[in-house]
């Protein structure tokens, strides 16, 4: 007769340890430390200044910067993909622009929301194309389509201002269920941004790309692919940022939105994408746009000048950059 071997009765390993290490590494992320201090400045602002904490302002603190945090994604996914986007203030202006002067001249209000987010899905994929395929630095690229568009806006409207659109054209002045469509799009997109990032192969290899070029490119990675779609995406998301600026307000300025640029990248580097390329989560971004936005309604409250914000987003750069480089030193050393 055959022994039936026994069960092993050897009890599986707790699962707490890991579950603790998990909540653990989630506080002491990017993402968990802005989260934190986005909580921290609102009770504590609140409570000292009540205002503060009214339904008006708080609406105001979410959806006010909701165009930036779209923007900011994109920025985000070329950061990542070891490279960067300087042209993008431009480019709103000019897109804009376009959403107007279309539902102005008789378009459908769909297509006048449609037209400019495909025109900045080709604007990207030219400096896409100089930069993966002429191996032009993205910088020089991008600064040059900064130029054009900025002069070309400038030569064209000669800042002039464009009015007279009809009440279904301001969509970012519009309600879904209660909630402002801004923050609709600004959830929206750092939920698939993170997801599609994460979990799909193209997202996976900017990572890779981001990370070590030539390692990714032996890998079987089409690095020149990937890095036009990097700039695809962000035209993408770009395109969306300028309808929604161009819808918040009854009149759009022909001209380019200053310091745009800045703060996108603000956005993106204090929200954990690291400078360098290849590590970070596009969702960081988003919560910096909502702590950067805090801070400069609190900075109202507590009576500080606002022009102080721009010393803030630097201070919060440079501390940034230098923590990503300490991590990455302490990396290697290991």
């Amino acid at each position: 007769m055959t022994a039936t071997p026994l069960p092993n009765s050897t009890p599986a390993p707790a699962a707490a340890p890991n579950r603790l290490r998990s909540l653990r590494q989630l506080i002491t992320s990017q993402e968990g430390i802005l989260l934190l201090v986005i909580v921290v400045l609102m009770v504590g602002v609140g409570l000292a200044y009540p205002n503060f904490r009214a339904q008006k302002n708080l609406s105001d603190i979410f959806q006010s910067n909701a165009y930036l945090a779209v923007a900011a994604i994109g920025m985000s996914i070329v950061i990542i993909s070891g490279n960067i986007d300087i042209s993008i203030g431009a480019l709103v202006g000019v897109l804009s622009i376009l959403a107007g002067t279309m539902v102005t001249h008789g378009f459908p209000v769909w297509l006048s929301w449609l037209v400019p987010i495909l025109v900045g899905i080709l604007i990207e994929a030219i400096n896409g194309f100089f930069v993966a395929y002429l191996r032009i630095p993205a910088i020089v690229v991008t600064l040059g389509m900064f130029s054009i568009l900025k002069g070309g806006l400038i030569i064209v409207l000669g800042g002039t201002t464009i009015t007279g659109m009809p009440p279904d054209f301001f969509l970012a002045q519009q309600d879904w269920l209660g909630v402002p469509t801004p923050i609709w799009f600004m959830v929206l997109a750092a939920i698939i941004g993170t997801l599609w990032m994460r979990y799909s192969a193209t997202g996976r290899a900017i990572y890779a790309v981001g990370g070590n070029a030539e390692a990714a490119r032996l890998s079987g990675i089409n690095s020149r692919r990937i890095i036009m779609t990097a700039f695809m995406i962000n035209g993408l998301c770009v395109g969306i940022c300028s309808v929604m600026l161009a819808t918040q307000f009854n009149s759009i300025q022909a001209s380019v939105p200053v310091g745009l640029e800045l703060r996108v990248i603000t956005a993106a580097v204090v929200g954990g994408v690291s400078i360098l390329g290849g590590t970070g989560l596009v969702v960081g971004s988003t919560l910096a746009t909502i702590l950067l936005s805090a801070i400069g309604s609190s900075m109202v409250f507590v009576g500080i000048s606002p022009y102080w914000i721009n010393a803030v987003r630097g201070s919060l750069i440079l501390v940034t950059v230098l923590v990503d480089i300490y991590r990455r030193r302490r990396t290697s050393r290991r």
